[in-house]
């Protein structure tokens, strides 16, 4: 039995997912126990959604997926490392490939990726 320490982060830990086949960080997410336990048992990404208060399966809506390749969790138990293969070109729900498509410079931030899909067309927002 895998036991992780959820209760630093009042019930969520803070979860990296890399693409391994790029090495990308593709983005940072949460996840409860239940979450993390239907990560197990299905093999695909499955995050807790801190504002809809609820469990997000990572491209139920876009098609975007994430199989699970490995899972890594750090020294203390209360930070998971996802090495995922992105089913699909795009992690970010704004449809680019990395949620970290922004770099910083002096000031300002710049758009560094390039836009897979338009998220208007993907989630009929």
């Amino acid at each position: 039995m895998i036991e992780l320490d959820f209760n630093k982060g009042n019930g969520l830990i803070p979860v990296v997912t890399q693409d391994y086949k790029t090495k990308e960080v593709l983005m940072q997410a949460y996840m409860n126990k239940e979450s993390f336990n239907e990560t197990l048992k299905t093999g695909i990404a499955v995050y807790y959604s801190r504002s809809r208060n609820s469990l997000w399966k990572k491209g139920e809506t876009s098609g975007n997926y994430q199989k699970i390749k490995e899972i890594r969790v750090d020294c203390d138990l209360d930070s998971i490392l996802l090495i995922v293969d992105q089913i699909g070109d795009a992690a970010c729900h704004e449809g680019y490939q990395s949620c970290y498509y922004r770099k910083v410079d002096s000031d300002n931030l710049v758009v560094i990726g390039k836009k897979i899909f338009d998220p208007k067309e993907v989630y009929k927002k």
